[in-house]
């Protein structure tokens, strides 16, 4: 079972929600949140496999939940949900950490797969979204003098752990290395993928095939 916690300022969403999750049939939602700080303590009693959150909420939005669960310790799995389709939102949930980004609309098969695979640990974004975002986010990029290089499998395993949201020190932790070892991990990836943040270059990643 996939252990969740919803957290959205709409009760009827939220009700909508859990029926379509317990159809499922693997899915069990433990803990029910009304708003950001609700969400956060949600989170941190019941520390659930994946969180669903809402982007837009009363006392703390989603990205600001995101922070600050960030801040207090390990992120858990994250797919955020919204109504809007706001560019912004997106770069700065995966900024923050989030794994997945999706409309409301979503059909409940593709919330569904969403949900499994965010839980085991992959990145999932509505590829309309993300590739409108990614023609925002890497239009101002420098643009590369020389032909990408492929990526070492070293640096795709340092890539996908960026995509989660993890800090250099949580990836070295992770990967059982030094900090200053993934630092050079991280500058070989922006200077291979012709970027200039973190951000830019999972997004860019997610383009290519990478993630």
């Amino acid at each position: 079972m996939i252990r969740l916690v919803i957290a959205d300022d709409q009760a009827l969403v939220r009700a909508g929600l859990r029926g379509l999750l317990e159809l499922a049939g693997d899915f069990e939602v433990v803990a029910e949140a009304a708003d950001g700080a609700q969400a956060i303590e949600c989170t941190q009693r019941q520390h659930p496999d994946l969180l669903l959150l809402d982007v837009r909420m009363p006392a703390g939005s989603g990205i600001e939940v995101l922070r600050e669960l960030k801040r207090q310790g390990p992120l858990p799995p994250t797919l955020l949900l919204t109504t809007f389709d706001d560019d912004e939102a997106l770069l700065e949930g995966m900024r923050a950490g989030a794994r997945g980004f999706m409309l409301k609309d979503v059909t409940p098969e593709r919330l569904y797969e969403a949900i499994r695979r965010v839980a085991a640990g992959q990145s999932l974004f509505q590829p309309a979204l993300t590739a409108r975002a990614l023609a925002r986010a890497v239009a101002a990029a420098a643009p590369a003098e020389l032909a990408p290089e492929a990526l070492t499998p070293r640096e795709t395993e340092v890539l996908r752990l960026m995509a989660g949201g993890f800090s250099n020190k949580e990836i070295a932790r992770a990967l059982g290395t030094a900090e200053g070892t993934i630092k050079n991990h991280v500058s070989s990836l922006l200077s291979k993928l012709g970027v200039r943040d973190r951000t830019r270059a999972v997004l860019k990643a997610m383009q290519e095939g990478h993630l």
